[in-house]
């Protein structure tokens, strides 16, 4: 798949992938279903759910390292900031052959454009939030997020996955 491609089909997700509403019971929800499928799967993860600065849910499964957080943290804050996916940011930046560093403003121990963060956007509000997680190769990182937030709100993955990436 293209970056072009990757790039259109993360911004459909982030289209459909969209709340009527958010709050701690959501958070909680979302991230138990998050939670028994990365152990079902034996996916070491980290996982995190936050409106704006506020955890709601928060997870490191076994096999999960310290690093983990940290990468949690950075995408957070790239989400925050631009307010679409850690991953297609980074796709975004490679497409156009840019960096993503100080050159942009952005401190690289602050932000990070790799896949596992997501918008939380409540429809008619806008981005509240971030679910997050950490632990798997960045495309992976992504794929879960994708996969449970459509499982979530009931929207079929096939309409929305990215393809599998080529070597």
């Amino acid at each position: 798949m293209s970056l072009e491609q990757d790039i259109a089909r993360l911004a459909l997700q982030e289209e459909r992938l969209r709340f009527k509403h958010f709050n701690e019971a959501d958070a909680w929800a979302l991230g138990s279903l998050m939670r028994a499928a990365a152990v079902e799967r034996n996916i070491p993860f980290v996982i995190d759910i936050r409106i704006g600065n506020r955890p709601l849910f928060y997870t490191a499964l076994p096999g999960s390292t310290p690093e983990n957080p940290d990468w949690v943290r950075r995408k957070v804050n790239t989400v925050l900031r631009f307010h679409k996916s850690s991953y297609r940011l980074g796709r975004e930046y490679a497409l156009k052959g840019q960096p993503f560093d100080q050159s942009r403003g952005l401190d690289p121990l602050g932000y990070a454009p790799a896949g596992g963060g997501f918008p939380i956007h409540i429809i008619g509000t806008g981005v509240v939030g971030v679910v997050t997680v950490s632990g798997v190769p960045q495309r992976d990182d992504h794929n879960f997020v994708a996969e449970m937030l459509c499982q979530y709100l009931g929207v079929p993955y096939q309409d929305v996955a990215l393809d599998p990436e080529q070597d």
